[in-house]
């Protein structure tokens, strides 16, 4: 079976999942689809207990793991989906709650690595597993960040303040750069590299690759801007911008620094430009509903080959403990990152208190979790490893996020509406209307 046959059968799958979700369930797609492939998996894995004949587990097997997703992730996907993103996000916003994202994003991921690390390394010796404490941090870094796809993805599902959803938002889009660089830290220093860890080394990495990627992304989104301005072409700007988000992310990654960051930081430029022309404006407009698009399906496609993950995964019965110890032990974690960063979030002991509570439910973990931790170099511990987050990661996105309109409603007294649009399409719109 070609790659082409199993994508044909991928996207069967996800429209017949997407019938049925819109006509039964009414759950979000992207979560129908998790839950729907996890069951597949498990049918899988039954019949190849059952039937020890057949072979269909073996071959789904072999497909996943030549699926590579933590390549295709890292490498290509990651970049579009952030820069997808990355158009909805109000600029205004953000720089209004622009200290409180920088320290989620930085200062919170580190708290939440340090705690998940400890608290990983007392769970794993509980459960008898002689898990190393390096090892431990490695899975810290990999479980501390949140999923910019899956929060954003529900958000807009929900009405909350426009603040709230800013920091949700901004901070899910930029603490991957901080996540990706404690992973490859601690991960170097499980292999005993001398000089990645202590007398600011970590600090300074955050510090230099997440500058140098906003000043790429604000370069690069800017050239992008400018050429935009030149043209009337609809599919050419389409082009430029697919253009920006890979020869972006990859420029940074060849010269060492955040690729997320500056992903990001090129498409909240190109989304947030004045427009000054109804050309322009019709431009972004056709923009945003081209990457709508590429949103939507590169989001089915992730999020039926994380179901289908499983059966890549080692479930073991010893590390069931561990990983039905790590499911709160990751909302702790969370929840205390989030209560360390108190003096920058809105003012007012209410809205604290609902900011706090909001901020630790939406902790959602997602595919960046599960491309670190299958980057994972072959060891006694990956295994292990590689369960725990994967039970971490699942019950977010699929208990979390099934809960999280109830949630924000208890808290804030939201109500379900459409999708928001993005306001660089408000903006396209208003150019229109007034001209």
């Amino acid at each position: 079976m070609s790659t082409f046959d199993m994508a044909s059968l991928v996207f069967v799958f996800a429209a017949g999942i997407g019938i049925a979700n819109e006509r039964y369930l009414k759950w979000p797609r992207v979560i129908a689809l998790l839950i729907c492939a996890l069951l597949a998996s498990l049918l899988i894995m039954t019949i190849g207990t059952f039937f020890t004949s057949s072979n269909l587990k073996e071959l789904a097997q072999h497909r996943i793991e030549a699926a590579h997703l933590p390549r295709i992730l890292l490498d290509g996907l990651l970049a579009l989906l952030l820069f997808a993103a990355s158009l909805h996000v109000d600029l205004r916003e953000l720089r209004s709650q622009a200290w409180a994202v920088f320290g989620l994003a930085t200062l919170g991921v580190i708290v939440a690595t340090a705690l998940l690390a400890f608290g990983l390394f007392a769970t794993f010796h509980l459960a008898g597993i002689k898990m190393p404490l390096a090892w431990c941090f490695v899975l810290g870094a990999v479980l501390a960040p949140t999923d910019a796809v899956a929060v954003e993805g529900l958000l807009r599902r929900i009405r909350i303040p426009t603040s709230l959803r800013a920091l949700v938002t901004g901070e899910a889009l930029f603490n991957d750069g901080t996540a990706v660089i404690l992973f490859f830290a601690a991960l170097a220093a499980t292999q005993g590299q001398a000089g990645v860890v202590g007398h600011g080394h970590i600090v300074f990495s955050l510090f230099v690759e997440g500058a140098a990627g906003v000043v790429l992304g604000i370069l690069a989104g800017y050239l992008a801007q400018l050429a935009m301005r030149r043209i009337r072409d609809e599919n050419l700007a389409v082009t430029i911008s697919l253009a920006l988000a890979l020869s972006t992310y990859r420029l940074a990654v060849a010269f060492g620094i955040s690729g997320p960051i500056a992903v990001v930081v090129s498409g909240i430029v190109l989304a947030n430009q004045p427009a000054r022309s109804f050309a322009l404006a019709n431009l972004r407009e056709k923009l945003v509903a081209f990457w709508s698009l590429v949103d939507d399906l590169l989001n089915t496609l992730l999020f039926i080959l994380m179901g289908f993950e499983m059966l890549a995964i080692d479930l073991s019965p010893a590390v069931i403990l561990p990983l039905l110890l790590a499911i709160p032990l990751a909302f702790l974690a969370r929840l205390v990152s989030v209560c360390a960063l108190v003096p920058l979030l809105p003012r007012g002991s209410q809205e604290k208190s609902r900011a706090i509570a909001a901020l630790s439910w939406l902790g959602l973990r997602g595919g960046i979790s599960i491309a670190l931790v299958l980057n994972l170099p072959p060891t006694p511990y990956r295994a292990g490893l590689s369960a725990v987050c994967y039970g971490v990661v699942i019950f977010t996105i699929v208990v979390q996020g099934l809960l999280t309109p109830r949630v924000l409603k208890a808290l804030y007294g939201g109500k379900l509406e459409p999708a928001l649009s993005p306001p660089g399409l408000e903006n396209a719109k208003a150019t229109r209307t007034s001209r």
